[in-house]
């Protein structure tokens, strides 16, 4: 899968390989709560994604967001269902309970490839990212609800495909 090829090699930057670390799939992050009780995510969850088909998102390249870590990920290609998918969340559980990064108004799809690379390797990182092409589609077939960190699936969706 082209994802994880793109984490072992931006894991070059890291002390150790975050998304390996994650021990679960490249994903796609819809919205992230802190406060939400499971059992109502779950009838969301089933009610949103119960029928829909899976989702294929194609990537176009590599960005950087700067924290206090450097975190690489691949830019998807606009993407209409993506998005609606994402207000879908949003309409039904209050968006202020989100984290404001995951709002509507605020969120940047990505796939996230490396989260943990100090200051040290930013500019190797960032050249890295700038000169790297790629350019490649992945099917994403489920939709999960996460309890982190350590990554816990509490429940999951699959998608048709």
């Amino acid at each position: 899968m082209p994802i994880v090829e793109l984490w072992h090699e931006a894991a070059t930057f890291e002390p150790a390989p975050s998304m390996k670390a994650l021990n679960y799939p490249p994903h796609i992050t819809l919205a992230i709560y802190e406060d939400f009780v499971p059992d109502e995510s779950i009838g969301v969850l089933s009610r949103i994604f119960g029928t829909q088909p899976a989702v294929t998102v194609t990537f176009s390249g590599i960005r950087y967001f700067q924290n206090e870590f450097l975190v690489l990920w691949a830019r998807p290609v606009s993407n209409d269902r993506l998005l609606q998918l994402h207000a879908a969340i949003h309409s039904e559980i209050d968006p202020t309970l989100c984290r404001e990064y995951y709002r509507r108004s605020c969120w940047e799809p990505h796939c996230t490839i490396a989260m943990k690379i100090p200051r040290s390797m930013f500019e190797p990182a960032i050249n890295w990212a700038e000169q790297k092409r790629a350019e490649f589609s992945v099917t994403f077939d489920a939709v999960d609800i996460v309890r982190f960190p350590p990554v816990e699936v509490l429940s999951e969706v699959r998608l048709t495909p």
